[in-house]
């Protein structure tokens, strides 16, 4: 039997199986539910359609079946001004964003959050793999039960303010039982694939997509001993530690190894690559971060033990976190870590909380 409270909670349905999911659970506890598709993208390209149509069909027809309202709206102007020119600035620098962590930031909690609390909502619902603890001491961000779905690492920018009207009722599933629970409840899109790469690229060639934003500058690339071994697209199209699409192949004085790209110079426009997977200059002891958003914690004003990853579905890496002017942190780590990425993020846990993250700005050896 379902009790009912008077909360009042609108979820992002995407046309997944995760959101669709997250809706019934919220039903079946008791809350006023309804959904909403938001289209963050438009695009006319008519050799990769966008999915969006589709997709609204998906979570339209869960929520007539679990009897609930739903919604459509885009944020097409916010997202192009706070998540995609962002998203062109950093390609600029010769850095590899991560928009994701932005859209959540700007789009999911806070465009559509504040919509939702218009519209008289308590809380809004994704179907985000992370969990809440709401206890004395305040909200905090725990990883999701589920080890290979966990998405903490995207959330890593919310504020407590965001996160106190969030739900993420999957969180404490695993993604087999998500996927058993659409089918019990006869969700067309119960074995639907999960969407994976950037939103709004979707299935096409990322290298035509960045072109029709910003211009290509090709110029040399060089071994780490400074030898001319052939040119590059444009140093956007690379980032730190790709092997495939160098062009490099064979070469009659090099061995078999396969390249990497392990330095990229603006200044020069420069790619270099070197031989070999666990070259040292793929890796990294250290790095500078910036932009930090600290979770439930104050920044810290003397150095942390912590552990933290460079990118989504790393293992978590033991460092240690110093904090240095501006807000910034220098964070070391026990062991050397293989391509850091500017631009990416740096995301700190303690166990099994997320306590926030920042942007990686610089890298050391």
């Amino acid at each position: 039997m379902t009790h009912t409270h008077s909360n009042k909670v609108i979820v992002g349905m995407s046309g997944g199986v995760d959101s669709s999911v997250a809706a019934l659970l919220l039903k079946k506890q008791g809350y006023a539910v309804s959904g909403l598709f938001m289209q963050n993208w438009r695009d006319d390209d008519p050799e990769y359609p966008c999915t969006a149509k589709e997709d609204a069909m998906d979570a339209y027809r869960v929520c007539e079946q679990l009897d609930i309202p739903m919604d459509a709206i885009t944020f097409i102007d916010e997202y192009r001004e706070r998540v995609f020119q962002h998203f062109l600035d950093t390609y600029k620098r010769g850095w590899t964003p991560n928009p994701d962590i932005l859209c959540n930031k700007e789009i999911k909690f806070r465009a559509f959050l504040d919509y939702a609390l218009q519209q008289g909502a308590d809380f809004i619902a994704t179907g985000h793999y992370a969990r809440l603890r709401r206890d004395a001491e305040g909200i905090r961000l725990l990883k999701g039960v589920d080890p290979n779905k966990d998405q903490s690492y995207f959330l890593c920018a919310l504020s407590t303010e965001q996160l106190s009207r969030a739900l993420f009722p999957v969180g404490d599933l695993e993604k087999p039982e998500v996927r058993r629970l659409a089918a019990q409840a006869e969700f067309a899109n119960a074995q639907k694939k999960d969407s994976t790469g950037i939103c709004f690229i979707g299935e096409r060639d990322f290298k035509r997509f960045l072109t029709r934003y910003l211009p290509a500058q090709p110029g040399e690339i060089r071994s780490d001993k400074g030898d001319l071994i052939g040119r590059h697209d444009g140093l956007m199209y690379y980032t730190l530690g790709q092997r495939h699409g160098l062009g490099i192949g064979g070469r009659k004085d090099a061995g078999d190894e396969p390249w990497f790209v392990a330095e990229k110079h603006l200044d020069s426009n420069t790619l270099i690559v070197v031989q070999g997977t666990d070259h040292p200059l793929l890796y990294s002891r250290g790095l500078l971060a910036e932009q930090c958003n600290w979770i439930g914690v104050d920044p810290p004003a003397e150095p942390l033990h912590l552990s933290a990853k460079t990118r989504y579905r790393q293992s978590d890496q033991i460092c240690r976190v110093e904090p240095e002017s501006g807000g910034r942190v220098r964070v070391i780590f026990d062991q050397p870590q293989r391509a850091v990425t500017p631009g990416q993020a740096v995301v700190f846990y303690r166990g099994e909380i997320c306590l926030g993250g920042a942007t990686i700005v610089g890298t050391w050896r």
